[in-house]
Order: C-alpha cells, then sequence, then structure tokens
C-alpha cells in the first residue's frame, strides 16, 4: 500500500502553518508624546519653572523623575543638576 499521497497531506499541512512573532512597540523612554523625562541628582528638593511655558517643575527627593515639556527642556537642560534620560 502506498503512503504517498499521505505524506503529501503532512508535508502541506506543515507548510501552511506559519509562525509570526509579533514584536512589541518600542518604548520611547527619554521622549514621548507629553515631553521628555528628566531626573533630579541633588540632594533636596529643586523646583524649576519652564521657561517657555511657565510651567512649575517639582522634583520633591534626590532620583525624582518629571517628564518636561519638550519646548522647556532646552532650559533644562543647563541645569547640573537635572539629567535628561
Amino acid at each position: 500500500m502506498c503512503k504517498c499521497g499521505k505524506k503529501r497531506t503532512e508535508l502541506k499541512q506543515h507548510t501552511n502553518v506559519v509562525s509570526r512573532t509579533i514584536a512589541p512597540p518600542i518604548q520611547q523612554t527619554t521622549q514621548n508624546k507629553q515631553g521628555i523625562l528628566f531626573q533630579y541628582t541633588g540632594k533636596t528638593a529643586l523646583t524649576v519653572t519652564g521657561s517657555v511655558t511657565r510651567k512649575t517643575y517639582r522634583f520633591n527627593f534626590p532620583g525624582d523623575m518629571q517628564t518636561v515639556e519638550m519646548s522647556d527642556a532646552g532650559g533644562m537642560n543647563s541645569i547640573s543638576v537635572l539629567r535628561r534620560m
């Protein structure tokens, strides 16, 4: 008895199975739609007023992170105790 038909069927079923891996979306840690993330590296706390938006950004403790609007980020770069993430 010939098993050729069975082999063809198995092969056909095997080749029709497609494995797809969906990559997770890329996360932007430093910049997103809301702004740019900054971390405070000082020793106490810091309050900064954005140079463009005049928005107040409060860093409450060492290591605290705040999202700064993109238009204010340029001024934040000049503050030595703030690190852009």
